[in-house]
């Protein structure tokens, strides 16, 4: 007998905000991981209110450690009619004071107020008020804020930085940024923001190199970009850098499965880079640097290349003791485009 099919989740009836753009609204469910981007847009909404009424009142509430009748206490008109911001902080963990209030309150919400919720997805926790509130109940909006984990992401993040601010950073540039920053998105938005604040025009990989220098010389990338170019002395210099710098050798193995992986994807393709980056889920720029990066490699030297790359992932991971020397014979293989002899 076929075990019976799981019903699809509710979607959503309210409006999706991007983080980027949010606005007022009397409900807003701020919901997802990522900090930083909550935390840009809860700011940009009490900008927003501040910028329509200067005498915004601004009230915060703990919803793990709530007094009851607090939320209808701050969103409450005052004597003078002031527009009334409550920001509520850890929903996931909320008390059953503030669960059973705040669905009161989605009933009959304060004029005048809007009401930040904001609710991380470490838990269930607050569930019931989720749902209605995705139900449509208080006619409020959600600004969802995943979580920033793939490479990709953190590209389509420090890009969407500059493409905000109305600024350009060429493909290079924002390559070196991230993998400067990779292990840290509130440190890559810092420096988005920097760049974006103190230099004029373009932002090229030589600004962010002098900027940043200290960090894209020891990043995972410099060391998966340098062996891919055949520079085998400098890619070895580079792994030493990184390591003696902290770097972790795991991360270090994926920079180097990202890039051959993107070569492999690209590799006998003569669609044009628009149409082959639509085609692949890549964008433009990722698909003619892998194209260049195929500059001196063969179909054979590519796989033997994954195969080292594999190798290593497996041995940094676990299965070998020593994950350095599982390092420094990929950059062999890569750089040299040579087996490597156990």
């Amino acid at each position: 007998m076929a075990a019976p099919r799981r019903s699809a989740p509710a979607r959503s009836a309210i409006p999706q905000v991007p983080w980027r753009s949010p606005r007022p609204a009397p409900i807003v469910l701020v919901s997802g991981p990522e900090e930083i981007c909550a935390e840009r847009a809860i700011f940009g909404i009490r900008e927003s209110l501040r910028t329509e009424d200067p005498s915004l009142e601004v009230s915060d509430i703990d919803a793990s450690d709530y007094a009851a009748g607090t939320l209808l206490g701050v969103s409450a008109p005052s004597l003078f009619g002031e527009p009334r911001l409550v920001r509520v902080g850890g929903v996931e963990r909320c008390s059953d004071a503030f669960l059973a209030e705040a669905l009161a309150y989605l009933e009959a919400p304060q004029e005048g107020a809007t009401v930040v919720l904001r609710h991380t997805g470490a838990s269930v926790r607050g569930k019931k008020l989720l749902d209605a509130i995705r139900a449509g109940a208080g006619g409020g909006i959600e600004i969802a804020c995943p979580a920033v984990k793939r490479d990709s992401d953190r590209f389509d993040f420090a890009a969407g930085e500059f493409q905000h601010a109305g600024r350009r950073i060429q493909p290079a540039g924002l390559r070196a940024l991230v993998g400067a920053f990779a292990d840290d998105l509130t440190e890559l938005a810092a420096a988005c923001q920097q760049l974006i604040a103190d230099v004029d025009g373009d932002i090229t990989e030589q600004i962010v190199d002098r900027y940043y220098g200290g960090r894209v010389e020891t990043s995972a990338f410099t060391v998966a970009d340098t062996a891919i170019a055949g520079r085998y002395g400098d890619a070895l210099l580079a792994l030493r850098q990184a390591l003696a710098s902290g770097s972790d050798p795991v991360p270090m193995v994926a920079a180097f499965a990202a890039k051959l992986r993107g070569m492999a994807r690209v590799a006998g393709s003569r669609e044009p880079s628009a149409a082959l980056a639509a085609r692949l889920g890549m964008k433009d720029w990722q698909v003619d640097r892998a194209r260049r990066d195929l500059s001196g490699w063969t179909q054979d030297t590519l796989g033997m290349a994954i195969q080292a790359c594999a190798r290593a992932d497996a041995e940094v991971k676990g299965a070998s003791r020593d994950p350095v020397f599982a390092l420094e014979r990929l950059v062999t293989v890569v750089a040299t485009r040579a087996p490597f002899a156990s």
